[in-house]
């Protein structure tokens, strides 16, 4: 294995989803190097069919002070439906995401006040001093969807390459309307999803959460 093999690896699994970040700002010398870096991600016809928001300082505090308030109140307003079904192994991979994640936390199954409260972080962004929320202008669909994901895949390795952390959140496109309003991103510009992320918290229990994966030959199929 070349040391640049080694070193890819080690990235890709360092990666994580962290729900605890230092308020910290990262220096906007770097922020731009980060996002210059994962635009060369991968697109069909190089089309690179997404818009990038990053909401930080004053921006990002008002969507932190009134999201949650939003979220309790019933206000949502989402851009792509939230109603897919997990059944079978993939129910039993969500449930054990679930599991780990609140055992790292210090919450007890039971303790649904202790769950809704964790949940209820998604809409502060768990600390972090930086959020991405990432669109899709119209009329992009589930093709440029997959393209999104591939930016945000790479941006999320990048992030941790240079020592940052992140957690993708579907949470943060319950407000499309709001988040729109408040960054003055364009009607025709559609929330996807966005990504929490900034100085890991290390001392953080939650941030030890670590989930396994499935077996190369559970998902792949070689043909000869």
């Amino acid at each position: 294995m070349s040391e640049t093999s080694e070193i890819f690896q080690s990235v890709v699994r360092a990666r994580r989803s962290l729900r605890a970040f230092k308020p910290q700002a990262v220096d906007k010398a770097l922020l731009e190097k980060i996002f210059a870096t994962a635009q060369w991600a991968p697109s069909n016809c190089n089309t690179q069919p997404w818009k990038v928001h990053v909401a930080s300082g004053d921006v990002l505090e008002k969507l932190r002070s009134e999201l949650p308030a939003r979220f309790t109140n019933g206000d949502i307003s989402m851009d792509f439906p939230y109603d897919g079904q997990y059944d079978g192994v993939y129910k039993d991979r969500q449930f054990g995401a679930a599991m780990a994640m609140y055992a790292a936390a210090g919450i007890a199954r039971e303790d649904k006040p202790a769950r809704h409260e964790q949940f209820m972080q998604n809409f502060t962004f768990f600390g972090a001093p930086h959020v991405a929320f990432l669109f899709l202008p119209e009329p992009f669909s589930l093709r440029e969807a997959a393209d999104l994901g591939m930016f945000a895949q790479t941006l999320m390795l990048t992030l941790t390459a240079n020592d940052l952390g992140s957690c993708p959140q579907t949470a943060l496109g319950f407000h499309a309307n709001f988040v729109r309003e408040v960054l003055g991103a364009e009607e025709s510009d559609k929330l996807v999803f966005g990504i929490s992320f900034g100085y890991p918290e290390e001392d953080a229990a939650v941030n030890d959460c670590q989930t396994d994966r499935a077996e190369g030959n559970a998902a792949v199929q070689f043909h000869n």
